[in-house]
Parts: C-alpha cells; structure tokens; sequence
C-alpha cells in the first residue's frame, strides 16, 4: 500500500476533481509552442511585434493572488517568464470556472500548463506573458521541494529550504534539475563538450563507430570486469572494460581513423571520481603515433575548452588551469625522480618493492613491476602535476597493448595526461607486432596467475587480426567524465552524470487495509495511523494504549473525520494485543 502524504492526497483529489469538470488532466494532444522564456526575456525589447501571439508551456512555479487577477512564474526548458492573468480576459463570457475553480483551485506548483496571449511591460518594467487561454497539461501529484531565496543589501542571494542532500539530489536527479538554478547548465555544457569533440574528429574524416558492450574476453584495460551470463549460448560474458582492441580491428581491417564514445564498466571501488560505469571517449588514427597524439590532444581540448567556455583558463577548486597548448612534457622516470629521489631506471621488481613500502606505499606480492611503478607514481607523483603535463616513456611492464619505445626498449610509447593531480587522458603508439604482443598477453597471464585481478585477458582473435597486419596507429582515449568535471568545476563525478550508481533506495511499505481491518481498524482511520507513523500493523507494539489513544484523537480531529466515532480505550488496548500476536 502506498504511503501518501497530506499534500499527496489534495492532489489526487484535486486530480479528480479536474476530472469531474470534464478537464482531462494529463492530454495526449500536441501542445504547440512557439517561444520559450529564454527567448521572450531577451529579445520582446527588440521585437515588441513578434511577441503579440504566443503559445508557451512550461511548469507552473509560483503563484500571487489579487482577486480578480494573478502574477504566477512558468518556468520551461530556458528558464522563467512571469505571466499575468486576468479573470475576465481569461474567462470573456459568464463562466468563469478556468479561473475561479481550474487556477485559483486545482492547480498547483509544479504542475504543467500551456499558455496562449501576449507579451507586455507591467508597470515596473517586468517582461511578461498577459494569459488569454490557459490548457492543463499534466497534473504533478507529489509536490516540489520550495526552495527560497532572499537578496541582502549588498546583493548577495542567501538560499533557504535548498535541495541540497547529495543522495536526494542524485536519486532524483529530475527534481534537482527543477528546482536548483545551475543543474541542467551541468548537463548542457556535457553534452557541447562531446559534440565539440565529434565535430571535430568528423573535421578529420574519421569515423564514429559502435563496438560490442558484451564481450567473450575483457580486453583493452586492466581492471576487474562484471561478470553475466548469455543463456542461450550458454557461457559467461563479461561487460565492456574498454573498446581499445576492437576499434584497433577495424583499423586492420583499412580504416584510416575511427572514434566511439564508449559506457565503460569496471567492477572497482566507487568514489568521487570513479563510477562502475563511465564513458570513455577511444579514437584509432593509421600512420600516426603517441608524438602526433600529444599535439593532437592538446589542441582538443583548447578548442573545447575555447568553444564550451570561451577561454582555455578554467576554475577548477581554488586553482586556474590553462588549457593553452602547448602541455608540459615529463618522463615517468623524470616525474617520480622530481618527487621521490628513487630512479626506477633498472630496478628489478624487488627493488622496486622495498623501495615502495620505503615511501609508505602500500604494496603486495601479486604486483609486478609495472603495477608497483603505477602505484609509485600514482602515490608520490601525480597530485603534483596541476598545470596539464604528459608523462610520458612508460616502462614495459605497464603497457602491454603499447610499442616499445624506439630509443629504449625497456620503455613503451606511452602518456598519460595528468590535469590537476589525475588522469585525463591515456595514448600510445599502439602495439602492433604480434609476435611481441602474445608474450605481452601471456606476461600478464602470469600476473593473474598470482593473483592480480585486474591484468589482461588473452584475446587470441585480437592476435589473430594483428597477424593479417595493422599499420602504425597512435590511439588515444579520454575520459569524458572527469573532462566534464573540470570543464563545469565540479569535484564529484556524481555531479555531471544524470543518474549516478546508488546502493539500492528502502522504500517504506504499509500494511493493506485488510490486514488492518484484521486487527479491528476500520478503513476510514488507517490515514491517521499513518500520520502517526504506524505504516504496519506491527508498528502498533511499541505503543502504549493511553497515550496512543490521545494522539490518534487529536489526529483524527485534526483530520475533520467527524463522522468516525472515536475509539474507546479498550479498543486500543485491544488493537495493540491483537498487533503483538502477530
């Protein structure tokens, strides 16, 4: 059974209410519009004629009664327009019902109406919409959270009753969109961002393409996957952890240059900057390498940076981060050198353990060498690079899908672009000689055999097509999320995704009003158990029967049900008992 709330159950009446004047409350008809508030805000001072025959729709959000007449706020998809409706020029004939009974009466905040009139100046030069048709579009039945604001002397805006609980916020992402300014912005800016990004590669004649999100083998990453289960072929597949080797397989198979924006899945630890599923953004270019790359990125993301927000120097925290190309450039021996004084250069794997639990790092027997760079770098490194800057020149052992260096075979064409002490963007001159791959794959084989669970798979049908030959490639990838973050200074990633991964929501339950009337309630007062917070009939043992009987009478009061008789003592007591035996 549903748990209502007061303002719930006025809702639903006032649903049937509209219902009963022949009003359908939720119309399947086309609603045309033909202005927004953004655009009658901006542009009625310049136009004064185009704004005379107006049809706008939108939620109503406020509402000021004077009688005869009404200033309310629609607010649609741009913003808010104030609107002016007057009884008699809504209602030109003897029924004034629209006005009297469907606005003053039945229609409330949050509810979506659609307009017809034409835009005026009041008297202290307010743009707004004088109303001479009014339609119900949708009747909300659960009411919005008010959010209050007041503007001090010194113009500062101090917001009361704010929608701000971060686990609200987020498992009603539709309702914080409504009712907190900046929101939506969030989500517009993220998706520019991609189209920014795609319009550009398109420039380049690349390709956008779709690879599989099931997968037989999680390949591309090192991470742990999430394991399902196909019936019908009966086997395990694993969901995508990266799009890397099948987006390599359409560059052996002749394209010059291909993209996907990929929703990446990785069964890992959850924080404020890492979500189980995530997107990445992966891009293949024939004939090129990880030198080409790192031009390539950085004027990405100036442009980006250029076209989203006008300028490359962008707030993030209480820092200033320029996107101006060109990046700082560093080697990975350089970076943990700089800030530890310990040259990997040489190390074997136990030199590189001793000197990682010499730094405090946190280290165990399943990790090799490459694993214990990573977590060098990552501890001791990385949060020192604020400014964006490539780290380059990874050692071998980190990189198994990447060509080994051509100066230095200890080491793999690789960076990695550290912006504001993480990971932004990864690329490499991409492996591409199968001989050397297959024993890349099996090195990894032998981390998992000691328990690594997050090395590489090995993907024979991958190996198979680099067999038929791949050319040179250089490969980037980019995380969308966290470019989202800094672009719009948010520092969750809970903040730029619409529906972030949440631990399941408890919802609270009722008992029916069978299992009531098993007990002796009659229907009539089950809603003042529940004001009283007795949901269940179970709820009732804790109570005890004197003053239990005091409050549900004061309730019931409260609660005009006059034509109920009230419970004697006994009742109660008797309703109680009857609760404990269950």
């Amino acid at each position: 059974m549903q748990i209502l709330s007061e303002q719930e159950i006025l809702r639903r009446e006032k649903r049937q209410q509209l219902m009963d004047l022949g009003i359908d409350p939720y119309p399947a008809a086309e609603y045309e519009v033909n202005a927004y508030a953004k655009e009658v805000m901006e542009n009625f001072d310049k136009d004064e004629e185009k704004y005379q025959k107006v049809s706008m729709a939108g939620r109503l959000m406020s509402v000021r009664l004077m009688g005869k007449a009404a200033f309310a706020e629609l607010q649609d998809s741009t913003g808010r327009v104030q609107i002016y409706i007057n009884r008699d020029e809504l209602c030109p004939g003897e029924d004034k019902t629209m006005y009297n009974t469907v606005f003053k009466k039945l229609l409330d905040f949050g509810d979506f109406i659609g307009i017809t009139g034409n835009v005026f100046k009041t008297q202290v030069g307010e743009t707004s919409v004088n109303v001479t048709g009014l339609t119900v579009l949708s009747k909300s039945l659960k009411p919005l959270p008010v959010v209050k604001t007041q503007t001090d002397e010194d113009g500062n805006v101090k917001t009361y009753d704010a929608f701000s609980d971060p686990e609200l916020r987020y498992r009603q992402r539709y309702v914080d969109m409504v009712v907190n300014e900046g929101v939506k912005e969030v989500f517009l800016k993220r998706t520019k961002i991609m189209n920014t990004m795609r319009n550009i590669f398109n420039e380049h004649g690349y390709l956008e393409v779709e690879t599989p999100v099931l997968q037989p083998i999680p390949g591309g990453a090192a991470a742990r996957p999430f394991i399902t289960h196909h019936n019908s072929l009966d086997m395990p597949l694993y969901l995508r952890i990266a799009n890397e080797l099948y987006l390599k397989r359409l560059i052996v198979g002749g394209f010059d240059g291909v993209y996907e924006f990929s929703k990446n899945f990785r069964n890992e630890g959850m924080d404020r900057t890492h979500n189980p599923e995530f997107t990445a953004m992966e891009i293949y270019v024939a004939y090129k390498d990880y030198i080409w790359m790192m031009e390539f990125t950085e004027n990405l993301l100036e442009r980006i940076a250029l076209e989203v927000l006008g300028t490359t120097d962008v707030q993030v925290g209480d820092k200033v981060i320029s996107f101006k190309a060109p990046f700082k450039r560093l080697t990975m021996r350089d970076a943990i050198l700089e800030h530890t004084g310990f040259d990997i250069n040489g190390k074997s794997e136990e030199e590189l353990r001793a000197a990682c639990k010499e730094m405090g790092i946190e280290v165990d027997e399943s990790m090799g060498k490459g694993k214990l760079i990573d977590e060098m770098f990552g501890e001791k490194g990385e949060e020192h690079c604020i400014q964006p800057t490539f780290i380059t020149d990874y050692p071998v052992e980190m990189s198994p899908l990447t060509k080994r260096h051509r100066e230095d075979s200890s080491l793999t064409e690789r960076f990695e672009l550290i912006v504001n002490g993480k990971e932004l963007a990864n690329s490499y001159s991409e492996l591409n000689d199968p001989i050397d791959q297959r024993q890349r794959f099996e090195d990894q084989l032998a981390l998992m055999e000691r328990g690594d669970d997050e090395a590489m798979y090995i993907d024979q049908d991958f190996l198979r097509s680099l067999e038929y030959g791949m050319p040179p490639t250089g490969g980037l990838g980019i995380g969308i999320d966290r470019l989202v973050m800094m672009l719009t200074n948010n520092p969750s990633i809970q903040e730029v995704l619409f529906f972030p991964q949440m631990k399941p929501e408890k919802w609270p339950t009722a008992s029916s009003t069978e299992q009531w009337a098993a007990i002796g309630v009659e229907e009539g007062l089950v809603p003042v158990m529940h004001k009283l917070g007795c949901y269940q009939v179970e709820d009732l043992k804790e109570k005890q029967a004197g003053k239990f009987m005091n409050d549900f009478i004061g309730m019931k009061k409260k609660l005009k049900l006059k034509e109920i008789k009230n419970p004697s003592r006994e009742t109660f007591e008797e309703w109680i008992e009857k609760a404990e035996q269950l």
